[in-house]
Formats: C-alpha cells, sequence, structure tokens
C-alpha cells in the first residue's frame, strides 16, 4: 500500500507541474478543428478530463479506437514536442464499416500534416488485441466511449488484459463511457451502450488494474437513458431523424462516466 501510494503521490506531482507547460489554447481553438468539434467541447469537456487522467506533455499516450479523430486533435498538439501519441485505430484489414472510419481518419492526419506530423497510427482491435506497443511501455491508455463496443464484440476482458499489459507500472487508464445504471444485464448494454460504471471496474480489476478515482466532469443528469435506439438517439448521432429532434438536442450528449485506473507498480 505504502508503495502504491508514492507512485500516485509522484505522479500528480509530475502531472500538476508538467500540465503547466501544456499548449490548451492551441490544442482547443487551433485551425485544425471545424466548428463542429468544438462545439463538442462543451459536452466532452477535454481539458479538464484530460487534466483529471494526468496527461502531461512528455507522455506517451495510447488512444484507443479514436474513430474520426475527435479527441486526437486536442491530443497532437499537447504531446507533440516532447511526447509520444499512439493512435490504435481499426485494421485496414477489417470490415467495411472498420475501413471507413480509418480512411477517414488518415485523411484527416493526412489535410494536417503539421499538427499530426507526429501521430503513430496501429491497430489494437478484437479479436486478435494484439498491442502495438512493447509491454510497460506507455504512459497513459485513453478509451473514450469504447467499452460497449468491446463488449458487444464479447472481446471486453481481452481488451482490457492487452491495455493493462501495455501500460508502465505506475501508469494510467484513463475511461470515458456512456453511464448506465447498475441493474443493467449485459445485453442490455450491449444494446443500449449504456455500461454500469461496476461493470467497467469489474473489467478493469480482473485486468489488474485498480480504480484511483471517479469524476463527474462528464455526467449529464438530463439524460433519461431510455431511448428505443440507445444512447445513439442523443447527439451527436441523432439516429431518429427529425423524431424529437429538439428534445433531444436540449438533453445534449451522454450521462457519462469519467474513470481513471492505475497499473500497480512492480
Amino acid at each position: 500500500m505504502m508503495l502504491r501510494w508514492m507512485v500516485a503521490v509522484i505522479w500528480a506531482l509530475c502531472a500538476s507541474g508538467v500540465n503547466a507547460e501544456l499548449n490548451w489554447q492551441a490544442a482547443l481553438s487551433g485551425e485544425h478543428r471545424s466548428e463542429d468539434n468544438k462545439a463538442r467541447d462543451a459536452y466532452r469537456h477535454p481539458q479538464e478530463t484530460l487534466t483529471f487522467f494526468g496527461l502531461s506533455s512528455a507522455m506517451t499516450v495510447m488512444e484507443i479506437s479514436p474513430g474520426g479523430g475527435w479527441y486526437t486533435e486536442v491530443l497532437a498538439p499537447l504531446v507533440a514536442e516532447n511526447g509520444a501519441l499512439i493512435a490504435a485505430h481499426s485494421s485496414p484489414n477489417g470490415g467495411s464499416y472498420a475501413r471507413r472510419s480509418l480512411g477517414g481518419f488518415l485523411r484527416k492526419l493526412g489535410e494536417n500534416g503539421e499538427v499530426f506530423e507526429a501521430v503513430e497510427v496501429a491497430t489494437l482491435q478484437p479479436p486478435s488485441a494484439i498491442s502495438p506497443t512493447p509491454p510497460g511501455s506507455v504512459d497513459l491508455v485513453l478509451a473514450f466511449r469504447n467499452v460497449h463496443s468491446w463488449l458487444r464484440a464479447d472481446q471486453a476482458e481481452t481488451m482490457f488484459a492487452t491495455i493493462a499489459e501495455s501500460l508502465k507500472p505506475g501508469g494510467i487508464l484513463g475511461i470515458v463511457q456512456h453511464r448506465g445504471s447498475a441493474e443493467l444485464t449485459l445485453e442490455q448494454m450491449k444494446k443500449t451502450a449504456y455500461v454500469s460504471e461496476e461493470k467497467v471496474i469489474e473489467l478493469a480489476e480482473l485486468s489488474g488494474l485498480e480504480l484511483d478515482a471517479r469524476s463527474e466532469i462528464n455526467a449529464n443528469p438530463k439524460d433519461t437513458k431510455d431511448y428505443p435506439r440507445g444512447v445513439w438517439t442523443l447527439p451527436p448521432t441523432l439516429a431518429a431523424g427529425d423524431e424529437g429532434r429538439e428534445g433531444y438536442l436540449a438533453i445534449g450528449e451522454s450521462d457519462r462516466m469519467t474513470l481513471r485506473f492505475i497499473k500497480p507498480a512492480e
């Protein structure tokens, strides 16, 4: 316990010291971000979230399944000079959705080469979930709204185990996930994309990680979580089209847990 406490203290001191050097203005307000993406900051709180996870400019960071690169836009300028960003995206040999997603992401990187020059694109996806990094080489792994996809693919335990292996002792896993109630069944989680905090913590602990802290940065009490099309009913997807659109826009994006896990020091 004493060793774990010392690791946590050292991590917090280092994070607070280096975070002062992070260029949030360039990351959040740069021309590489569209106005639509900047508008999502009000729901996703990137500066507060990444600060809570302990991001520093010198870290090796792995972002899991970055999708269209919303968070990559923020992360890349922050670690460009002193750190590294590994974008663990879809396999080019995956299905059509995976290829479209990866293609759009690569196009974004190519169109803003100066911003994304140091981003390393790699693959970490079910079913193999082989890490693109050597074991114990990553300071911070970030997973934004991914856990429900891992559950749907029956690969959640594999993904958590691979992430844990990638982290350095004392390394951090930061998770933001649509939050459901503790009473949800596994099938309901898969169908709606709302996952209970208890389930996420269980999966992380099975991989050897320990819950270090929780935050309500990304909470949304307006989210009733009872939509026929699950979380995709809400922005930004708005799966119901014009039906109830104004009401869903008024709710905003989903209620989300924000959890920080630590890999115990050896």
